[in-house]
């Protein structure tokens, strides 16, 4: 699985060394070209069809949907709990998550985050993975465990939650993250986080990327 990552970013920098990606010149007339998207400075972000979680234990469901949708494939939570083997008490482990999405799609790996703090390295990975797969069009599915005191906005605040969330966009200006959670706590659906935030809320869990 990793080599085809790393044959997705040398394909992409032979296009652009070699040219080979430009489009025919009709393609790039006015009349045909589309309205491009202005995003602020180095923001990456891709499209999904979010979906609120439609049970209080399906966050790995919906998380799982929200990520296939970026490529294009949509099912249903109830599909995709089947898949995943997800119980009223949860998906247990983010290598079913892995399974599932790879079953789809590929690409995905399964990695893990221990140690609470993280490590630089861990970090560097986190981040890399982030960058990587945001780039080639595939976001990250993120389980996190969020205490009191250190949560995503609208959270429960007296209370630890372990959850299912998707990566869909970063920013390389300001170190940021966009976050799909379907949890929709406070009505929070769709939110930029730290980067460091989002590395404090894995461990001792892991994500797919």
């Amino acid at each position: 699985m990793f080599s085809s990552k790393l044959a997705a970013s040398a394909a992409a920098l032979t296009l652009m060394a070699t040219g080979a990606a430009t489009a025919p010149a009709a393609a790039l007339s006015p009349a045909a070209s589309p309205a491009p998207v202005v995003r602020p400075s180095g923001e990456h972000v891709l499209d999904v069809d979010y979906q609120v979680q439609e049970t209080g234990y399906w966050c790995g469901p919906a998380a799982t949907r929200i990520a296939l949708s970026a490529r294009g494939i949509y099912r249903s939570q109830a599909d995709l709990a089947a898949e995943l083997g997800t119980h009223t008490g949860g998906t247990d482990w983010i290598g079913q998550v892995t399974r599932v999405l790879s079953g789809h799609v590929g690409w995905y790996e399964t990695k893990e985050m221990p140690a609470d703090p993280p490590t630089q390295e861990q970090k560097d990975l986190l981040w890399n993975d982030i960058v990587l797969d945001i780039d080639n069009g595939y976001p990250v599915v993120a389980n996190i465990v969020a205490p009191p005191g250190n949560q995503p906005p609208g959270y429960p605040p007296d209370q630890t939650i372990y959850h299912y969330f998707t990566v869909i966009g970063y920013n390389d200006v300001d170190r940021t993250v966009l976050i799909a959670d379907p949890a929709s706590f406070g009505g929070n659906q769709i939110y930029w986080l730290t980067f460091d935030q989002l590395a404090s809320l894995i461990p001792p869990k892991g994500y797919s990327a």
